[in-house]
């Protein structure tokens, strides 16, 4: 590999201008900046990034931690991560948690380390990782909770009000007569699934049933599990709306029960959550209770970047964005 030195050298100037015509090329001479550049073309020079976060001290990379990142939902909310990462000149650190408190505590520990700008994540549970993320803000990295409503008096958080969508759905599915409506998801040790719950079961009458099937992931391989649980009812038994904990739920719901020889919405109506672009492509269109994924990623970093960059000024918060129905054809 080529060095700074023998790009001055071919280039006949200081190390000096080459690190301006690199940092700060408008500090230097049309002339003498292009017989630089034609220098670091010629040798084929690539700066090295981690000697440079040595020498200023202060890494140019945020990490994040996502639930699962087989949920499209979480891809949407780091393109909102890396449009605000990118406008920064920083890049981005994506790991998968896949909802394991254990290898969620590997991951902290190996940002502890590794001291990036900042972290986002969305914890596997409200407690379990408090005292690791103290660690990290204790050494100067801040962290800023993502798609999460657990306390962080010491940090900021950004988050959907899950109980509103869940009374969304409710509200949605009475409007339409229903009166036994199913919630499929779990586990309910995720935030998310139980107020979601919560949500629902706050719209209902005590003259309505509410029948839930708990999951122990939400694929769609287990909303196909949940569909068949449905489709085996005898038909007056049977759940008229199913409301899904994510949409990934909610499609193999959708395959099973179409499967099956059921009709939705006419035997029985179907409502995601998310609002994934799945959810509009499928064969019968998903009704869905939309998040603004991107939004609420671009807000998450936008709030990290201020407080990695001003940590004296900066006052935590927390933004919590408002869900709404998306009505289509499966209800």
């Amino acid at each position: 590999m080529s060095s700074i030195k023998e790009v001055a050298r071919l280039a006949g100037v200081s190390v000096g201008t080459v690190s301006n015509v690199l940092n700060r090329p408008e500090m230097v001479a049309p002339e003498t900046r292009q017989r630089v550049q034609d220098a670091v073309s010629q040798l084929g020079y690539v700066r090295n990034g981690s000697a440079r976060q040595l020498r200023a001290g202060r890494s140019r990379s945020i990490g994040v931690v996502a639930l699962d990142l087989a949920n499209p939902f979480f891809i949407d909310v780091l393109r909102g991560v890396e449009s605000a990462a990118q406008s920064a000149g920083l890049t981005v650190m994506v790991f998968n948690s896949s909802k394991e408190a254990a290898r969620e505590a590997r991951l902290l520990e190996t940002f502890e380390e590794q001291r990036p700008l900042g972290v986002l994540i969305t914890p596997v549970n409200d407690s379990g990782q408090q005292e690791r993320l103290g660690r990290l803000m204790a050494r100067g990295i801040p962290v800023v909770l993502f798609d999460s409503s657990t306390r962080h008096e010491h940090g900021c958080a950004v988050s959907v009000d899950d109980v509103l969508g869940g009374r969304l759905a409710g509200q949605h599915l009475r409007e339409r007569g229903h009166r036994h409506i199913a919630y499929a998801g779990g586990p309910f040790t995720v935030r998310q699934v139980e107020d979601r719950h919560q949500g629902l079961a706050a719209e209902l009458t005590p003259a309505d049933t509410l029948t839930v099937i708990p999951l122990p992931d939400l694929t769609i391989a287990t909303g196909r599990t949940a569909g068949s649980q449905i489709a085996d009812l005898p038909a007056g038994a049977r759940p008229t709306a199913v409301f899904c904990a994510n949409d990934l739920v909610a499609l193999g719901v959708l395959q099973e029960l179409t499967q099956r020889g059921l009709r939705v919405p006419g035997d029985v109506a179907i409502l995601g959550y998310d609002d994934i672009d799945f959810a509009a492509a499928a064969a019968v269109p998903l009704s869905s209770i939309r998040q603004p994924r991107v939004q609420l990623g671009h807000t998450a970093a936008l709030m990290l970047l201020e407080e990695a960059n001003q940590p004296a000024g900066h006052e935590h918060r927390h933004v919590i964005f408002r869900p709404d129905l998306v009505a289509r054809s499966s209800t």
